[in-house]
């Protein structure tokens, strides 16, 4: 099953990942800085988590998924650096310890390292087309967060998003388990930020 008909499959949670109450504070500028700024932080410390999940993925991926993994880790790389000069000019601290949702997508990373390829490619698309819709849908941003909203929305992430969608269909990905224990992991992360709980044990299986 192509990866993009998991979309179709499970609409209502999909809908609840990537139109968050915390993406519609974003656009009408209603969320609390301090809110945001808890998110940021947070993030920085799940893409440290990813490029290490993303990393140990390239080594065993098939030789046609390399292209996109390696090219996705070098983004990566850039991205900690770009959170490092936001945290800088907000005075926020990315050393802070993780929360506990944090804590739980990390331990769900370190799970699909078990994981056969096909399931781990599935849950990297996932994750990051989770990303591309949740800040598409908080365009344009209000005023405060536009920035933050444009740099996850440019035409160069959508290109990745869909290398990582071919890459995925290729192993014959598409598992409904994975696809629905990362999209729980990305609401419970919003939900942190808001104050409104973090993610509880999921198991990580092929369907």
């Amino acid at each position: 099953m192509p990866v993009a008909e998991l979309l179709q499959r499970h609409p209502e949670i999909w809908r609840g990942a990537t139109a968050h109450p915390f993406l519609t504070a974003v656009r009408d500028g209603s969320l609390p800085a301090g809110a945001f700024d808890t998110w940021l932080v947070q993030d920085a410390r799940f893409v440290a988590d990813l490029l290490r999940f993303q990393a140990r993925l390239l080594a065993r991926a098939p030789r046609p998924a390399q292209a996109v993994l390696a090219g996705g880790l070098v983004a990566l790389v850039e991205e900690l650096a770009w959170f490092e000069e936001q945290a800088a000019a907000r005075g926020l601290d990315l050393t802070a310890p993780a929360l506990p949702a944090t804590a739980a997508y990390a331990e769900l990373l370190q799970r699909l390292d078990a994981a056969d390829v096909p399931v781990a490619l599935t849950a990297l698309w996932t994750i990051e087309r989770t990303y591309l819709d949740a800040w598409t849908t908080a365009l344009p941003g209000a005023p405060a967060y536009r920035e933050f909203v444009e740099h996850w929305t440019v035409p160069g992430f959508a290109g990745y998003v869909a290398g990582l969608e071919a890459a995925a269909d290729a192993v014959g990905g598409g598992r409904d388990a994975v696809f629905l224990d990362v999209v729980a992991a990305e609401v419970a992360f919003w939900d942190m930020a808001l104050g409104d709980g973090a993610l509880g044990d999921g198991a990580v299986q092929s369907a």
